[in-house]
């Protein structure tokens, strides 16, 4: 098991699909940032306001479930799944290394991209003279939560690679899910949204729903959001295995 690790963690350390994955996020992040940030009102830039331009950082999250799902889907559609596969027949192994690489990547998504908007976010309030209102729990959760929600969308990104397959409706899938589907949701129907995987990844950074009906419940506590996006990625993972178990390789 240790030398399969190994080995998934070298691919993702020299691939240059990880390495594009990583640029292409860290450049998202500034761009959101930089607009939201200068397009602020000082009106609205309260401690929620500041909360959402920092919390930013949360795209960490589709990046890494798209990590995740490349890590798999890439070798199954070059054909380079079959060497692994034949030099550790217990396919199931090889998935546990890919989840754990891709959870460590995960990781430092997370970390790279709330850093990023959170330090960006700070300088950009500071040249247009609006004072930063939050505080070190603030920090701390934004941080804590990018991280946490990142390293458990890559095993979701990976479960859903490893059933699909398909390496391209696999990533629209995933980005239309986290960037249209949800949000939409959210805004219709936000008693049923605030159950849906990317608004558990949300809530882990202390984000809110923000709609103009007062009702409108809250996110789930942070606590209750990783756990339930944990819940996610096991489902996903189970039914990844269980699809790369009973179909030959392609």
């Amino acid at each position: 098991m240790t030398g399969v690790l190994r080995a998934e963690l070298l691919k993702l350390r020299t691939t240059r699909t990880a390495v594009w994955l990583f640029a292409g996020l860290l450049a998202l992040v500034c761009f959101v940032v930089l607009l939201h940030g200068f397009n602020l009102s000082p009106s609205r830039a309260d401690h929620s306001g500041q909360m959402r331009i920092f919390g930013w950082g949360e795209l960490g999250a589709l990046f890494a479930a798209l990590l995740g799902a490349v890590s798999i889907t890439g070798e199954l559609r070059n054909g380079l799944v079959r060497p692994t596969f034949l030099a550790t027949p217990r396919r199931q192994q090889v998935l546990a290394a890919k989840l754990l690489s891709a959870m460590l990547a995960g990781l430092a998504f997370g970390a790279a991209a709330e850093v990023l908007a959170i330090g960006l976010g700070s300088a950009t309030l500071s040249a247009r003279g609006i004072p930063i209102r939050l505080e070190g729990e603030d920090y701390a959760q934004l941080i804590l939560g990018g991280v946490v929600a990142a390293a458990l969308w890559a095993p979701v990104g990976l479960g859903v690679g490893a059933s699909l397959r398909n390496q391209v409706p696999t990533l629209i899938g995933l980005c239309a899910w986290l960037l249209f589907v949800e949000n939409l949701l959210i805004g219709e129907l936000p008693a049923v949204a605030r159950y849906l995987p990317g608004a558990a990844a949300a809530a882990i950074g202390g984000a809110t729903i923000t709609g103009e009906v007062p009702t409108d419940p809250p996110l789930l506590p942070p606590i209750l959001g990783a756990l339930l996006l944990a819940g996610y990625a096991a489902v996903a993972m189970i039914i990844g295995i269980a699809a790369t178990e009973r179909r030959d390789v392609p």
